[in-house]
């Protein structure tokens, strides 16, 4: 039963080889639409918001730490931790603003 179904080995199958090109084309445009660039449009925001800290936001870092930033320069800030504690972080390694997290929308 099995071997009537199964195409002889030597017989052409229809449609060529153009099913394989149009089916990677497909997978390619699928990690494109589902991937690739929300990524992308997740990276340009998060430069956007990197570029317009200014003094007094207030931030978390890569690294779960917690600051208000106290001075920008063109790839470092300086953010105070506690009082008169400061530490010179790259801009890079900003990862939120701490006053969205702490005001959560319903």
């Amino acid at each position: 039963m099995i071997n009537l179904l199964q195409a002889p080995a030597g017989a052409p199958q229809p449609g060529g080889g153009y099913s394989l090109f149009i089916m990677l084309g497909l997978m390619i445009l699928v990690l494109w639409f589902f991937m690739w660039r929300p990524e992308s449009k997740r990276r340009k925001q998060m430069a956007q918001f990197r570029a317009g800290l200014k003094k007094g936001d207030k931030i978390i870092t890569a690294g779960g730490i917690y600051g208000i930033v106290k001075e920008v320069k063109e790839t470092t800030l300086l953010i105070e931790v506690d009082s008169n504690v400061t530490l010179r972080i790259d801009k890079n390694m900003v990862v939120a603003d701490n006053s969205d997290l702490q005001n959560p929308q319903k």
